[in-house]
């Protein structure tokens, strides 16, 4: 079976004090896409329990995120979460990162993250990641040191929806933005929070919580196409 890494963020906290942590549908919904067909590990940069953004628990009450919640398996995952620095980019297929302001604060920023996120790129494996999730991949340079997003379609949270949800004050960066500067093609939905995904090679990233099944699925196929 193919493998998977799945990153959350360890920041409970933004800069402004404002709730952070990892986004529940968007480990959630991605999961339990793939959870039948490949084996899926859990890391973080301070390793066991990542925090998880309580708002996003109270809200986010379908049965995939419950069932996420109260899954043992998921539960022992959590629990016993690699650190990043443990992670050995030769062991899985996909890196995927789930979002929640939380990626902004400290993935965006951590040399052992952007190292091993330019490892999994430069080793010809797939890298993903959801709304605030692609902000892991904003240090992560190809083999010829230039950012992996450069002249990339990519998506994320977009500036319209960091500011319907009142975050722009407590990130350090607009995804959107960032990823522009970086070279990046940024692409969004026609109407906030719609579901976007898009795939640009081996590149495959998702707008907002609304798109994680969606970006689940297209992991999935492109897991299935390398192995046909």
């Amino acid at each position: 079976m193919p493998s998977v890494l799945f990153v959350f963020t360890s920041a409970p906290k933004t800069f402004t004090d404002a709730p952070a942590g990892w986004y529940l549908p968007e480990a959630a919904h991605p999961y339990w896409v793939l959870a039948p067909h490949a084996t899926i590990d859990f890391a973080s940069p301070e390793g066991p329990n990542p925090p998880v953004n309580e708002y996003s628990v109270q809200t986010y009450t379908d049965d995939d995120s419950v069932k996420f919640l109260n899954d043992a398996d998921v539960k022992r995952k959590l629990a016993n979460a690699k650190k990043l620095s443990e992670v050995r980019a030769e062991d899985y297929d996909v890196i995927f990162y789930v979002g929640g302001l939380g990626p902004a604060i400290d993935l965006a920023t951590d040399p052992v993250n952007a190292k091993l996120a330019s490892e999994f790129w430069n080793s010809q494996k797939f890298v993903s990641g959801i709304c605030h999730g692609p902000a892991g991949l904003v240090e992560a340079v190809d083999s010829d040191g230039k950012p992996i997003l450069g002249g990339k379609r990519i998506t994320g949270l977009s500036i319209r929806e960091e500011e319907i949800i009142d975050v722009v004050k407590d990130v350090p960066f607009l995804l959107e933005d960032k990823i522009r500067s970086l070279g990046g093609i940024y692409e969004k939905a026609d109407e906030p929070f719609g579901v976007k995904v898009v795939v640009d090679g081996r590149l495959i990233t998702a707008q907002n919580p609304a798109s994680g099944k969606a970006v689940g699925e297209a992991v999935l196929a492109a897991l299935l196409s390398t192995s046909e």
